[in-house]
């Protein structure tokens, strides 16, 4: 028997030894869509207890490319009543107090991943079946760790699917399904809650969001978290809304709440929590000032839940291109629940290839033997019944990262029908005059027929699923003779970070240039051999190794052995090949 109670919620490792032992920590990020969002397998919606080992991450950006955070904490609260009379709430995420639910030590307790069509065979969900773009599906509980202070497990365990779509209008939300299932003993008066503290804003602003809306739609069933115009952290693109389609109705107790920080430490207690919290039946006018968005969504009671049943519930995080955007979007997740997501869905990506030469980048992209082919997808919730929904492709470029932002370079598609260009399909694309030795990013999509029917709008694969990175350049030469540098001379007074395509990158994810960002490049190198640096006065400065039987360059920071920053002036440099023993010399000039 399943209760099914349906949830749709805009909401949306550093790890320790013990944790290590018990369980099997693992994360994934949603990036098909407009909304780049980090999965954990402990029920968290951010970077728990740094797992990812990610510096700089967004737990939540929105859209993609805009250094636009949404998210600093989230999860599910369950509360209950045991038979034993106890009044216990286990939840994911909250201040002030410890995560409670972990996935168990089992291989197969880490995040599977699925693409519409995929099947998998997960050992507590044999033949599950892929739902959107991007599924992810993974199984936690409140009772692998008791050592956690000050918690007394209800012993539940938690399955969760998330799905993320690729293009409009499915791509600015995401969706969350939770079964909820007893193991231990029977469950009364149960309550489900998601707890958010949204963190609206440019990181490129600010790093420190404060100035948050709160807001709550009670006829809508939807609370929202908004950046407050201006402010030091700007004002961000995107609010963040948490809405109830089902259950919906007045039979059930409703509860909204803001907090301020610092009475958050409070709600530790479970009684409280789930007294004042979770059942109270609260209805919180809208926050008259912005502050920090500490928010919480719960319903209930469900009068009985037996071990062994599961209770199940739905929830999305919903964005949009402002708060008119938002409602847009929350409004056709109705829509798409009531078709059980079955909407008509792009063709997979097609196998990319890429050949590089000088200063130029060959893509290619024709199915080979064994490659998944787009043109013969089928996609069985059109309403046109169209057996053959393929329509064409498209070869997008990007100078600054796999995320974007992306430039149309060309668009194939089939001819003689009343969709597209009718310009013919073609399975290779040359781009030319590039910049040797410098990183261009490239991805090719295969889209879809529009539905006549439903009219439901061409559907484009993802833009990221097969992004690729591609390097123009010639060869590494046989031996040496001919390396040389580049800028030389280096000047410290040119912004070579704002080159497009960039000479130099911020490292990591990090978006703003630093010192250890200076990028000096040695070319012309033979396959293996070994870069000495040197002053004038010849001192050893730094020492190069390159190893590479492709590329015929190495990059330098302009930083010593011992990570100094170098001062201007005339450096030498010798370089030996390794295979044949020659040695060539030769300088270059620091002007800082």
């Amino acid at each position: 028997m399943i209760r099914y109670l349906h949830i749709f919620s805009a909401v949306l490792w550093g790890i320790s030894s013990l944790l290590g032992q018990f369980t099997t920590l693992d994360w994934k990020i949603h990036n098909v869509g407009k909304v780049r969002q980090i999965i954990t397998n402990v029920g968290t919606i951010d970077n728990y207890n740094n797992i990812t080992n990610y510096k700089g991450l967004i737990n939540c950006e929105m859209p993609v490319g805009s250094n636009e955070e949404h998210v600093y904490q989230g999860g599910i609260w369950i509360g209950a009543i045991t038979p034993e009379g106890d009044t216990l709430v286990s939840v994911t995420r909250t201040h002030f107090t410890p995560e409670e639910f972990f996935p168990s030590a089992e291989p197969w307790d880490t995040i599977w991943v699925a693409t519409k069509g995929d099947t998998l065979d997960i050992p507590y969900w044999p033949g599950y079946t892929a739902v959107s773009d991007q599924d992810f599906v993974c199984r936690y509980s409140d009772y692998h760790i008791l050592t956690v202070k000050d918690h007394q497990p209800l012993y539940l365990d938690v399955i969760q699917r998330s799905y993320a779509w690729s293009s409009p209008p499915l791509d600015e939300f995401i969706v969350f399904n939770f079964d909820v299932i007893p193991t231990k003993f029977d469950l009364r008066n149960v309550y489900v809650g998601y707890w958010l503290h949204g963190e609206i804003g440019n990181n490129d602003v600010a790093d420190n969001f404060i100035d948050e809306l709160t807001l709550f739609f009670p006829e809508k069933f939807m609370a929202v978290a908004e950046d407050n115009p201006g402010g030091n952290d700007g004002t961000a693109i995107s609010p963040i809304g948490i809405k109830i389609l089902r259950p919906a109705d007045s039979s059930l107790t409703w509860t909204f709440r803001w907090y301020n920080h610092e009475d958050l430490a409070g709600y530790g207690r479970d009684p409280l929590r789930f007294r004042e919290a979770m059942a109270s039946g609260i209805i919180m006018q809208n926050r008259p000032d912005p502050e920090r968005a500490h928010i919480s969504v719960c319903f209930g009671p469900i009068e009985y839940l037996p071990v062994g049943d599961t209770l199940h519930f739905e929830v999305a995080e919903v964005f949009g291109f402002g708060r008119e955007g938002l409602m847009k979007n929350a409004e056709y997740l109705e829509f798409l629940r009531d078709r059980n997501y079955r909407v008509p869905f792009p063709p997979p990506p097609p196998p990319l290839r890429v050949i590089t030469g000088n200063h130029r980048v060959k893509l290619v992209w024709k199915p080979q033997p064994g490659d998944v082919n787009p043109e013969t997808y089928f996609d069985p919730y059109r309403g046109d019944s169209n057996p053959q929904p393929f329509e064409g492709y498209r070869v997008y470029k990007s100078t600054v990262s796999r995320q974007g932002p992306w430039t149309l370079l060309a668009e194939y598609d089939i001819p003689g029908n009343e969709f597209g260009q009718n310009t013919g399909l073609q399975y290779e694309y040359e781009d030319v005059g590039l910049l040797n030795n410098v990183e261009y990013y490239y991805t090719v999509t295969a889209f879809s027929k529009p539905d006549s029917v439903t009219r439901f709008p061409s559907q484009e694969s993802s833009l990221t699923a097969n992004a690729v990175v591609a390097i123009p350049g010639t060869p590494p030469p046989k031996s040496v003779g001919k390396v040389a540098v580049v800028p030389n001379p280096y000047r410290g007074d040119i912004a070579y970070h704002t080159y497009n395509p960039q000479w130099e990158k911020p490292g990591g994810t990090r978006r703003y240039w630093m010192e250890q960002d200076r990028r000096i490049q040695f070319i012309n190198l033979p396959a293996r051999c070994v870069i000495k640096i040197y002053t004038l006065a010849g001192d050893l400065v730094n020492t190069l190794y390159h190893d590479n039987p492709d590329l015929g360059y190495e990059d330098w920071n302009l930083t010593s052995s011992v990570g100094q920053a170098i001062s201007s002036g005339i450096y030498l440099f010798t370089v030996e090949d390794l295979d044949s023993g020659e040695v060539q010399v030769g300088k270059f000039v620091i002007i800082k």
